[in-house]
């Protein structure tokens, strides 16, 4: 029988993200099922358990890619400019997280259960992730803002990633949702995620603005 090599095992779990993604860009969570992903691989339903044991984990995993992908762009955010203003940084962060769009929406889902139903090495791979990311934008504002200390960086880091899981159902709202706020005489006025992202970047940093003024 021949050798699995850690590469094989990457190669497939890639093609099993890869099918979740394409699926979740038109079917909501709920209604996805193990099966459905398996359909759009090369994999049967039970191979794709060799992999991931629940469709949580596989959403949990999709996150984690998201979340890398996020922060490299950060990276390369930072490694690539040598100053940026608040309002440069601002529609940069926001111009980023708009490309960045199924982040913000499997982040919109509840992480309750999707890191309940998985398992711990799966959790503990995608909380370094997590974490990675806000490696990332402490690392951004650090170089861009040095007169920001540790303590203003981590009140922006842990304003701005609780902010996040909010952006996606307030810029992507469905017909049925619009009519309801209307009926309810709600006031709602669209932006999109990099004007909303933008907008919230710069209300954090605005003793920051106030100090290059």
């Amino acid at each position: 029988m021949p050798k699995v090599t850690k590469a094989f095992v990457e190669a497939r779990r890639e093609e099993i993200l890869n099918a979740c993604e394409r699926l979740y860009r038109t079917v909501d969570f709920k209604d996805i099922t193990v099966k459905d992903i398996a359909d759009m691989t090369s994999l049967s339903r039970a191979s794709v358990y060799n992999y991931f044991q629940t469709k949580e984990e596989i959403f949990l995993a999709l996150l984690k890619r998201e979340y890398d992908l996020w922060s490299a762009s950060l990276f390369e955010l930072r490694d690539s400019n040598e100053a940026l203003s608040v309002d440069e940084f601002a529609q940069a962060i926001g111009a980023g997280l708009a490309e960045r769009w199924q982040l913000l929406k499997i982040m919109s889902m509840n992480h309750y259960d999707m890191e309940s139903n998985s398992r711990l090495e799966e959790l503990t791979s995608f909380k370094a992730s997590y974490g990675r990311s806000m490696d990332a934008m402490d690392a951004c504002l650090a170089t861009f803002f040095p007169q920001m200390d540790r303590q203003d960086r981590e009140d922006f880091i842990y304003g701005f990633f609780p902010f996040m899981f909010g952006i996606y159902p307030y810029t992507f709202v469905k017909e049925k949702q619009r009519e309801a706020m209307e009926g309810a005489g709600v006031d709602y006025v669209f932006m999109s995620i990099s004007e909303l992202t933008s907008r919230f970047v710069r209300n954090l940093l605005a003793s920051v603005a106030s100090k290059e003024n």
